[in-house]
């Protein structure tokens, strides 16, 4: 009798452990090949059957966790935006070069730039595109934005300047040199910086230097070759 009780205890215990154990990074497995083939592919010609081989799933397993492509695609863009911390000082024009600078890491990295393109072919769901507007567009601007309502504020700007303008110029410059074919300098961040700063009334004091090209401690500040003598922290 004790013996037909163990044994169906032990049957029973057996049964809670049938099926396959779901790989918990397969998600992110997932929403990293897609990100690349849609950079590399585009939105029309990205196949959800060759995501899933490439991440070492199956076809089924996707749609069960996303309906469509588009969904996938949606999610995939949204994984990838990874700003840094938003930086707040007493300098609105350090922050906003600082700003600057997270913007050109995120969108140097592999694949980013011809995403842009991507977003902006007929072809691409508009759910995608919504997404990647409101993930990865959308916060950058406001954060562009907080910098200078923020100089508004302390009186540093004029009170009536185009903001929105002013947010499109800041990262559209990046944008204009890299389709023209021109390598942005090293010194990207601070230069659109002052730009737009000067567009909206700030005067560039050249002290204390924007975070970008701050001088690292016991180490003097390096001056530009082409800088004219009283001239801004970037030559223009």
């Amino acid at each position: 009798m004790l013996y037909c009780i163990g044994m169906s205890g032990a049957a029973s215990t057996t049964g809670h452990h049938r099926g396959r154990v779901r790989d918990p990074g397969i998600d992110a497995r997932v929403l990293a090949v897609a990100h690349r083939h849609l950079s590399e592919l585009g939105y029309e010609a990205m196949s959800v059957a060759a995501v899933a081989q490439e991440a070492g799933t199956t076809r089924q397993a996707l749609y069960r966790r996303w309906p469509d492509k588009a969904s996938l695609a949606a999610d995939a863009l949204q994984a990838a935006a990874d700003p840094g911390p938003e930086v707040f000082t007493s300098d609105p024009l350090a922050d906003l070069a600082a700003e600057l600078a997270d913007f050109q890491r995120g969108v140097s990295r592999p694949g980013r730039l011809s995403l842009v393109g991507t977003m902006l072919q007929d072809s691409t769901a508009p759910e995608a595109r919504t997404r990647y507007q409101a993930q990865v567009i959308a916060p950058r601007r406001q954060r562009i934005r907080a910098i200078l309502e923020r100089a508004q504020s302390l009186g540093l700007i004029d009170a009536d300047a185009d903001l929105g303008v002013a947010v499109t110029m800041g990262t559209g410059s990046w944008y204009a040199r890299a389709l023209a074919g021109d390598e942005p300098p090293a010194d990207w961040p601070g230069r659109a910086a002052v730009l737009v700063w000067r567009a909206v009334g700030g005067a560039a004091a050249p002290d204390p230097l924007p975070a970008a090209r701050r001088p690292t401690a016991g180490v003097p500040a390096a001056k530009p070759a082409d800088q004219p003598p009283g001239g801004p922290p970037w030559p223009l």
